[in-house]
């Protein structure tokens, strides 16, 4: 994979603008001018092969740490982009969250407490599927889940998705100035193509487990989430941590676009294996010499 090659098509789809950023620039069966699945798939594996050299290096150098953030709507693919993306990977060094509804201890403190223990080490790649946004998503639409949280009135005012906001962008910039690297994604599904995938779920036997009839209640308030994910890009897509909304009916353009726009984020940090002092070299030449002697 050319280099050129993954910047053009991660910055296409990077949120550049916030400030004016609408959800509707962006077609969700967008496909790049790429004919067929079959057309990307070469480029996929390059890529995908491309992650899996630069992780070695990543995990190498134990200096960066990366932190991948995926959001979407139920059945947009954040499973399948997870398995493909990183299929290349060391699992050594990747580690997958899926953040489910919060118990009550998570409750009991701060909604960015539950992702900390979570987070990146050194040299590792860290998964969020569905993340702390879900704080500023889910919560939104639903804000009656507020009255779990144990909040004081004084918050609950109408500055909250507002702080929740400033709270997440200052949490992000000290994340990324102690060496995370954040890139999020939002993978768009149109309401069409969500539609044919449940009733694939539905359909196929071996895809019942998928489906829950709590997909379908949050089905109904498809408009109050497109606003919401909206307000939360233009809100919190910044240089150091941006959003990607990624068009996601054909999942094979999902992947593609994922593994690019992470193997230019990873060939930004201009990623070396550890070179050895002469301490370092005197000792291994030791070693060398001691294995050779040995029958």
């Amino acid at each position: 994979m050319k280099k050129q090659g993954n910047s053009r098509l991660a910055e296409r789809y990077r949120v550049k603008d916030p400030g004016s950023f609408r959800l509707k620039s962006v077609d969700p069966g967008d496909r790049d001018r790429l004919e067929s699945e079959d057309v990307a798939a070469d480029r996929l594996a390059e890529g995908i092969k491309r992650l899996a050299d630069l992780q070695d290096k990543l995990y190498a150098a134990h200096r960066w740490s990366v932190l991948i953030v995926i959001q979407a709507m139920d059945a947009a693919g954040k499973d399948s982009t997870i398995k493909h993306v990183m299929s290349g990977v060391n699992p050594q060094g990747v580690s997958v969250t899926s953040f489910k509804q919060p118990s009550a201890e998570e409750l009991a403190h701060d909604f960015l407490w539950r992702c900390n223990e979570h987070l990146p080490e050194s040299g590792d790649i860290t998964i969020f599927n569905r993340s702390y946004y879900e704080e500023v998503l889910v919560v939104r639409v639903h804000p009656e889940y507020l009255g779990a949280q144990h909040l004081p009135e004084s918050v609950l005012g109408k500055d909250l998705w507002k702080d929740r906001f400033q709270d997440i962008r200052n949490w992000e910039r000290h994340l990324t100035r102690n060496g995370v690297v954040i890139r999020k994604f939002f993978l768009h599904v149109s309401k069409a193509e969500q539609k044919r995938r449940f009733l694939a779920r539905l359909d196929e036997p071996n895809k019942n487990w998928k489906f829950s009839t709590a997909d379908l209640a949050e089905r109904a308030h498809w408009k109050d989430y497109m606003r919401a994910y909206e307000d939360m890009i233009r809100n919190t897509s910044t240089d150091f941590a941006p959003w990607y909304v990624v068009p996601a009916d054909h999942k094979w353009f999902t992947h593609l676009v994922v593994a690019e726009a992470l193997v230019h984020a990873l060939e930004s940090l201009d990623l070396q294996y550890p070179v050895l002092d002469a301490k370092h070299k005197r000792e291994l030449a030791a070693v060398r010499r001691a294995l050779l002697k040995q029958g």
